[in-house]
């Protein structure tokens, strides 16, 4: 029996009111979404890359930056035994003093500095000398070097300085200074070595009746 034309012999798929064309999705255009990786790519080499400068402008100007360490009269202190002052009349001085010294080094590496010696002075008259020791001070750090100094007027030659000195010990009061450099390097990662000096200039004053000393101001 012959079969009526416009018979279809496959079954249709039921349709729910959308045609096939209607269930196609358009691709997505793929220059678009490689313009937008390749943005993003480049915004997070940009940001990494002001990351590492700020790292390394932190680095250069806070470890890699050398300041000059200090080097300051911090204490002194005498024995009777030595502790010898004439009169205005009479005017003259033999002391003993036990003096600490501070240096004080502010930098991200240490400091090493070669012997120096200090030199006290009686209104710009030396009048005693101390010797400092080769050593070293660490990162951030403060050392204290205890050192005995003798301190005698018989440097003392001109007239007026003694006549000075005469009306000083009558007042109980005796002036000084002190002045040094400490040659040294600043040792920066154990590899890079900077030059750098501790200097000193000290005004101080010694109490004759309380034998102390005092007023100690350092620049």
């Amino acid at each position: 029996m012959a079969e009526k034309s416009g018979d279809s012999p496959y079954p249709l798929a039921p349709s729910n009111g959308h045609t096939q064309s209607d269930q196609v999705v358009a691709p997505a255009n793929s220059n678009d979404v490689k313009k937008r990786n390749g943005t993003k790519c480049l915004l997070y080499i940009l940001l990494f890359a002001v990351f590492q400068t700020g790292i390394i402008l932190v680095f250069v100007l806070t470890v890699m930056r050398t300041k000059q360490p200090k080097f300051r009269v911090r204490a002194g202190s005498f024995v009777d035994a030595g502790f010898n002052v004439g009169t205005e009349a009479s005017p003259s001085f033999d002391l003993r003093m036990n003096t600490q010294f501070m240096v004080k080094n502010t930098n991200f590496g240490d400091f090493k500095y070669q012997v120096g010696s200090v030199t006290f002075a009686y209104r710009g008259t030396p009048v005693g000398e101390a010797t400092i020791e080769r050593s070293r001070v660490g990162i951030k750090s403060t050392k204290k070097v205890d050192v005995i100094i003798e301190l005698r007027s018989n440097s003392l030659s001109s007239n007026t300085t003694k006549r000075e000195l005469g009306s000083d010990i009558s007042s109980g009061i005796l002036p000084l200074t002190s002045y040094s450099k400490l040659e040294g390097k600043i040792h920066l990662l154990k590899v890079i070595k900077r030059k750098k000096s501790a200097q000193m200039n000290c005004t101080m004053e010694i109490d004759i009746l309380s034998r102390k000393l005092g007023n100690i101001t350092c620049k």
